[in-house]
């Protein structure tokens, strides 16, 4: 039969193991805050470029668009293409592999949205099938009650952001899909299954 003391010392144990726990949790919040906070910064900094706020090496570059289609001229399917040749403007490694997948159309007062993500990955050979992805989300805006001639309006968010994106305002940032990758990574790697 236990005793008074064997019990008492169980329950520290117990107390220690759940302290360790929580302080494990509190650790990987603050390194998810911080990734978070970086990507913050580093996407403030992206667009003090863009607006030539930031002098340095930065403002050599241009924001590059596309000419797009006109409101009715679109249909899904021209829709993914002119997101594929404007992400094709886009500065990034090689080893990135990206897919476009078309959503889902949704019917407002004044216009048609249609939604497509397209999910990017770099695949090794060690690692055919990536550990994470990132995401990012493609709308595009058919308005209802302007002339039909006017080019599709487009806007995109990039996984666990919510800046909004408009083609030719702004400058990829291959860094933003590395970060939404990393998060990911570390927050698997701190959940024991």
């Amino acid at each position: 039969m236990p005793t008074a003391h064997s019990q008492q010392q169980a329950s520290l144990g117990k107390m220690d193991s759940e302290e360790m726990y929580i302080a494990a949790l509190k650790a990987k919040a603050c390194e998810l805050v911080e990734t978070a906070m970086r990507n913050a910064q580093d996407s403030l900094r992206g667009l003090q470029t863009v607006q030539g706020e930031d002098p340095g090496t930065e403002q050599e570059h241009k924001v590059k668009n596309i000419p797009w289609l006109s409101c009715q001229d679109f249909s899904v399917e021209l829709g993914k293409k002119q997101i594929e040749e404007y992400v094709s403007t886009w500065e990034f490694h090689e080893s990135w592999l990206y897919c476009t997948d078309f959503l889902r159309e949704e019917d407002t007062e004044f216009n048609k949205l249609f939604h497509y993500r397209m999910r990017w990955s770099i695949p090794t050979c060690r690692k055919p099938i990536p550990r994470a992805t990132a995401c990012v989300y493609f709308t595009i805006k058919i308005s209802k009650i302007k002339p039909p001639t006017l080019p599709v309006e487009v806007f995109f968010v990039f996984e666990s952001n919510r800046l909004v994106h408009r083609p030719g305002q702004t400058r990829f940032r291959e860094k933003w899909l590395k970060d939404i990758i990393e998060s990911k990574l570390i927050m698997m790697s701190s959940i024991t299954f």
